[in-house]
């Protein structure tokens, strides 16, 4: 077993955070987190997957410990993750991979496979939607700030959402398994630095623009014919286990497996999650 670095790289004008674990001759996979995680979410599973695999988790910007300097003028849309992510993966000199994609990591994966389709050899997608039905009632609030991005629905997602309660919500809820502790206080640690939660923010009214591009990677799904593996907490509330099963729709040979768990099911079910993925990629000569 591997042990995972901490390291930092210049990229789009950012310095990117990332833990990074296995042979740099190994098949690389990317792990992206979500909200309001960073790559920490992923520390127990890197060195169950670095023993064949090149492993990378970055965090990506406005999350973990990417420093973004002001005088970049960073605008926070997932047009721009994506950007980033892709100029991380330039100057790994990545240039296939397979991607684990969780929640936010999910559009940012996808949009990066609509521009370099061919550099994506597999996909496990672990509460990582990409369909209509995977959407909870979560997001009703987040859906009227999509409508009218106002000062009063940015402070009811921001008091709805943005708390240490919520953040423990994400964690506790649907769990069976306990999770540690300190990751929950972790993230709103670092959803607390100064101007971070107005970040967010501009994250939950842009994530709009992923919802649109949902044909475009549903298109992407039947013409890549991409192997994926939907591997899914089924109590989660926020993105709902039928947009695991939705996957189907568009990639018949899709592996899906529901997990007793919630979200944030790599915390709980990790070594199981792991089994799965190097079962999926050895079955897909990977």
């Amino acid at each position: 077993m591997s042990l995972t670095a901490i390291k930092r790289v210049e990229a789009d004008g950012l310095k990117v955070f990332y833990r990074e674990a296995g042979s740099v001759d190994a098949p690389v996979i990317l792990l992206l987190h979500g909200f309001p995680s960073s790559s920490h979410q992923y520390r127990n599973l890197i060195p169950l997957l670095s023993q064949k695999y090149h492993v990378v988790a970055p965090d990506m910007p406005g999350f973990g410990f990417t420093e973004v300097p002001k005088s970049r003028n960073y605008a926070y849309t997932f047009a721009n993750l994506a950007t980033t992510i892709e100029a991380f993966l330039d100057a790994l000199n990545i240039k296939k991979f397979s991607v684990y994609i969780f929640d936010y990591g999910a559009p940012t994966a996808l949009r990066i496979a609509l521009h370099r389709p061919d550099a994506v050899q597999a996909i496990i997608s672990q509460n990582g939607n990409a369909y209509d039905e995977g959407l909870g009632e979560f997001w009703d609030p987040v859906r009227a700030l999509w409508k009218e991005n106002s000062a009063t629905n940015r402070e009811t997602v921001r008091a709805g959402i943005l708390t240490l309660e919520a953040t423990l919500w994400q964690y506790e809820f649907g769990s069976k398994s306990d999770f540690a502790p300190e990751a929950p206080y972790l993230d709103w640690a670092l959803l607390s630095r100064p101007g971070n939660q107005e970040i967010q923010l501009d994250l939950f009214y842009d994530y709009q623009t992923n919802v649109t591009l949902y044909p475009e990677f549903q298109a992407y799904f039947r013409s890549s014919k991409v192997p994926v593996l939907a591997v899914w907490g089924k109590n989660d509330q926020i993105f709902l286990y039928p947009g695991a099963e939705a996957f189907k729709k568009d990639l018949p040979n899709t592996k899906v497996h529901l997990l007793d768990a919630g979200h944030f099911a790599v915390e709980t079910n990790g070594k199981e999650i792991a089994s799965l993925i190097l079962g999926f990629l050895e079955e897909n000569k990977i």
